[in-house]
């Protein structure tokens, strides 16, 4: 069995994808790819964790655990999809992004020691993620909740390399949220891993929060009497019509920070760009990009 785990982050994908996949769970079944409901696993793996303090769970724990999660026996692929995964929303950046998100991982995997494991993880650029997961968390004015660390040094390739070294044999998928209207059918994919023989249904939420009625409308009408050959061209396609018909209200992103200046903005959004080409060059993470 391989066990998937969809790490969010937050302010990132706010649990579209695992909506989706829930709606297609009839279908993926039959592929054996199963989509728990997440009131069946996030606090009981949470527990377990914390229960098993960093050691392998015995068979039977991992018996019992399964059981509680799953009903069915044919299980090739388990699905698993929590923002919280890596650290909560009010410690989302403290002495980094994450920073005990490895370690973190590292306990849930401990359930399941013998599993075949992958994560999956969408980034954001930290002039945008910063100011989002602020207003998320509640109660901590912004100094508290920076804890000292210069908002400058924040980066995502930090994360992913202590995940691939204290989780060394486990594979890691990354994308920029930036690109997901774009990368849709892809990361729906690569996280469910079902064949091409599925087509999915209700994949079109995420575009339908950005781009007007009327525009969907039209894409639809387009895709219809020309259908996209292969993700590239869906790709241009999405693109071409996100230029005309996108609404401005949910794609562009202003960012009130007190103290922050258009050039500190500047200089996040290159390091971010710099760091995202870090990520791609890493060994054993794929990236998804347009």
């Amino acid at each position: 069995m391989r066990i998937v785990y969809h790490l969010g982050a937050h302010c990132t994908d706010e649990e579209r994808l695992l909506r989706c996949l829930l709606k297609n769970r009839g279908l993926l079944a039959e592929e054996g790819i199963i989509v728990p409901g997440p009131a069946k696993y996030r606090t009981l793996l949470r527990d377990t964790a914390m229960t098993l303090k960093g050691q392998p769970a015995p068979p039977e724990t991992q018996a019992m655990v399964l059981e509680q999660i799953i009903s069915e026996t044919d299980v090739d692929r388990l699905i698993l999809s929590w923002d919280n995964f890596l650290g909560y929303a009010q410690g989302a950046v403290r002495r980094g992004i994450y920073s005990s998100g490895a370690e973190r991982m590292a306990a849930f995997c401990k359930i399941f020691p013998n599993a075949e494991t992958e994560f999956f993880i969408a980034i954001r650029n930290p002039a945008t993620f910063v100011p989002a997961v602020f207003q998320k968390q509640h109660g901590r004015a912004y100094e508290e909740f920076m804890d000292g660390v210069e908002v400058e040094t924040l980066r995502w390739s930090t994360l992913i390399e202590a995940l691939r070294t204290i989780n060394p044999d486990v594979a890691i998928t990354v994308w920029c949220d930036e690109d997901t209207p774009l990368l849709w059918p892809e990361v729906l994919q690569a996280v469910s891993g079902h064949s091409d023989d599925i087509t999915l249904v209700d994949t079109d939420d995420l575009l339908a929060s950005i781009m007007t009625a009327d525009g969907m409308q039209r894409m639809a009408s387009y895709m219809a009497t020309h259908p996209p050959q292969n993700a590239g061209q869906r790709r241009r396609v999405v693109s071409a019509f996100l230029d005309k018909f996108a609404q401005a209200d949910q794609i562009d992103v202003t960012i009130e920070m007190d103290g922050w200046s258009e050039e500190l903005v500047a200089r996040m959004t290159d390091a971010y760009d710099q760091d995202v080409a870090r990520i791609i060059a890493m060994d054993g993470v794929s990236f998804l990009s347009p």
